[in-house]
C-alpha cells in the first residue's frame, strides 16, 4: 500500500503500542519529508494536539523566510507552530553536520514534556545512507543498526514512523496533494558527507542493484536485532559484575575480551556518558583490567573516563582538574550551596539525630577542599587522625579525596561532607549535612 494518512496512523499505533500520546510534536524543517509527515498527521491525528516545531539553524540568508513559510503551512493545516533559532559553531571538532544535528535535537528537547511523542521524517533512503556512512566510519553493530524507529527522548519518545517508506512514495504523496516545500540549497553541496553519499554513491549503487536501498535497510534491521541481543548479554554481564558504575574485576576477568568490551560499552551508555572510541575500549581491556593491584590507571575520552581502584572498574563522568571553594557560607536550615564541578550541593538541616552542634554553625560554615595535612577526631574517646588516613581506611575513592567538601568554623575543621563530624563539636540532636546530587564517593565493597 502506498504511503498515506492511514499507513502513517497504523505505523504510529505500532510504535506507541496503541497508546495515545499527550501531544504529537513534529520536527518540521519545511523540506519534503517533514512536510508530508505533518500533512498526513494533520489528516489522521484525531483529537490529539499537534505542534510543528521549526528549528532555524541560521546558516542561510533565507532561513528567516523559510521559518515564516513553515508557520504559514502549519496555520493552513490548523496546527500549532513554534520556531526556535539556534547557533551553530562550524569549528567544532565533530564537523558542521554533527554540530547542527546536536543543536537541533537539543532545541527540540526543550519542547518535550511527559507523555509527548516527537516525530521525525526520516525515511528508507535516510536509513540506507546512515548505514553506508557508519560503515565508512568503522562503526560497530549499534552504528550499523542505523536510525532507530523508537527511542526515549528527554521526558517523552522520539518516533520515526516513515523509516520503511521509500522516498518515491513520499514524493508521490506530495504530488497527489499538491504540497509545496522548501529546497535548502545546502542539500546539494557534496562537501557534506551525507549529501555526497546521497548524490554520488547511492545512485551508482542503484544502477547496478536497483533494490539496494531496500536491501541496506533490511541489513540495518537485522543489525538492530543483533545489537539488541548484545545489549541483553551486556546487561546480564553487568548484573554479575555489580552494576554499571562500579564493575567487579573478578567477575570481568571471567569473561572473554569481546564480552568485556561489550559490557563496558553498555555500562558507559547506562551511566549516561558519551560513547568511547573503539581504541579506548581495547585500551581498557588490555591495560586497565590487567593492571597491577596497586596501580590507578586512567582511560579517558571527552566527557567520560574509566578508573580502577580496589578490584573494581569505575565508569565516571570526566572530572574537572581542581574544584574551587564556593564563595557562600553554609547556613543552618538555609538554602543549598552549589559546589560546582559536578559535585552537587550541600545543605545544613536540623535533625533529631546525632550531628554537628548548632552553636558551632551559628555564623555559618565555610566550605573548602583539601590542601593536605588536615586532621579530625571523630570518636570522643579516640585520638586526632589525619584526614588522609581516614579516607584510606574508609575506602574513599582516591580521585574524590580532593573533592570532598570540608566544613570550617573559622579556622577549625568541624565536619567532612556528610561522612564525619568532629567529636569536639558534635551533639546528640544536631545539624546534619544533606549532600544533594552526591557523586560516587565509595561503594559498599569499599566500606
Amino acid at each position: 500500500m502506498a504511503f498515506n494518512s492511514d499507513v502513517l496512523l497504523e505505523r504510529l499505533r505500532a510504535l506507541t503500542a496503541g497508546s495515545t500520546p499527550r501531544r504529537w510534536l513534529v520536527a518540521y524543517s519545511g523540506g519534503i519529508d517533514s512536510t508530508v509527515l505533518l500533512h498526513a498527521l494533520a489528516d489522521s491525528a484525531g483529537d490529539t494536539p499537534i505542534l510543528a516545531i521549526h528549528i532555524d539553524h541560521d546558516l542561510h540568508p533565507d532561513s528567516a523566510a523559510w521559518a515564516e513559510n513553515a508557520r504559514r503551512f502549519a496555520g493552513d493545516l490548523g496546527v500549532d507552530f513554534a520556531a526556535r533559532r539556534v547557533q551553530i559553531d562550524a569549528r567544532m571538532p565533530q564537523g558542521p553536520e554533527a554540530a547542527a544535528r546536536e543543536a537541533r535535537y537539543s532545541a527540540l528537547n526543550e519542547f518535550v514534556v511527559e507523555g509527548d511523542c516527537l516525530l521525525s521524517g526520516h525515511h528508507e533512503s535516510d536509513q540506507a545512507e546512515t548505514l553506508l556512512l557508519n560503515l565508512v566510519r568503522g562503526s560497530g553493530p549499534a552504528g550499523l543498526a542505523g536510525i532507530g524507529a523508537r527511542q526515549v527522548f528527554g521526558r517523552g519518545l522520539l518516533l520515526r514512523p516513515m523509516l520503511g517508506v521509500p522516498g518515491e512514495e513520499i514524493a508521490a504523496y506530495a504530488e497527489k496533494h499538491a504540497l509545496r516545500w522548501i529546497e535548502d540549497p545546502s542539500n546539494k553541496e557534496d562537501r557534506f558527507d551525507r549529501n555526497f553519499v546521497r548524490q554520488e554513491i547511492v545512485p551508482r549503487l542503484k544502477c547496478r542493484w536497483p533494490a539496494v536501498v531496500n536491501r541496506l535497510t533490511l541489513s540495518s534491521t537485522l543489525l538492530d536485532e543483533a545489537n539488541e541481543l548484545l545489549q541483553e548479554l551486556a546487561d546480564i554481564d553487568i548484573a554479575s559484575c555489580g552494576g554499571p558504575a562500579a564493575l567487579s574485576l573478578a567477575a570481568m576477568n571471567a569473561l572473554s575480551e569481546s564480552r568485556q568490551r561489550n559490557l563496558l560499552r553498555r555500562a558507559i551508555r547506562l551511566c549516561g556518558l558519551p560513547p568511547p572510541p573503539a581504541t579506548r575500549l581495547y585500551q581498557a581491556v588490555q591495560e586497565l583490567i590487567p593492571a597491577r593491584p596497586d596501580a590507578q590507571p586512567l582511560i579517558a575520552w571527552p566527557g567520560a573516563e574509566l578508573r580502577r581502584y580496589r578490584e573494581h572498574i569505575y565508569v565516571l563522568p570526566a572530572l574537572d582538574e581542581s574544584p574551587e571553594n564556593p564563595q557562600r557560607l553554609l547556613i543552618a536550615n538555609g538554602e543549598p550551596v552549589d559546589l560546582g564541578n559536578k559535585l552537587g550541593s550541600l545543605q545544613l538541616v536540623a535533625a533529631d539525630a546525632p550531628g554537628l552542634c548548632p552553636a558551632v554553625a551559628g555564623n555559618g560554615l565555610q566550605i573548602c577542599f583539601r590542601e593536605g595535612g588536615e586532621s579530625l577526631r571523630i570518636a570522643k574517646d579516640g585520638s586526632t587522625r589525619k584526614l588522609k588516613k581516614l579516607m584510606q581506611e574508609h575506602g574513599v575513592l582516591p580521585w574524590m579525596r580532593d573533592r570532598l567538601p570540608l566544613l570550617y568554623a573559622g579556622r577549625e575543621l568541624v565536619a567532612v561532607a556528610d561522612l564525619w563530624v568532629s567529636a569536639d563539636h558534635s551533639a546528640d540532636r544536631g545539624l546534619v549535612v544533606n549532600w544533594q546530587e552526591k557523586p560516587l564517593i565509595y561503594c559498599e565493597h569499599s566500606l
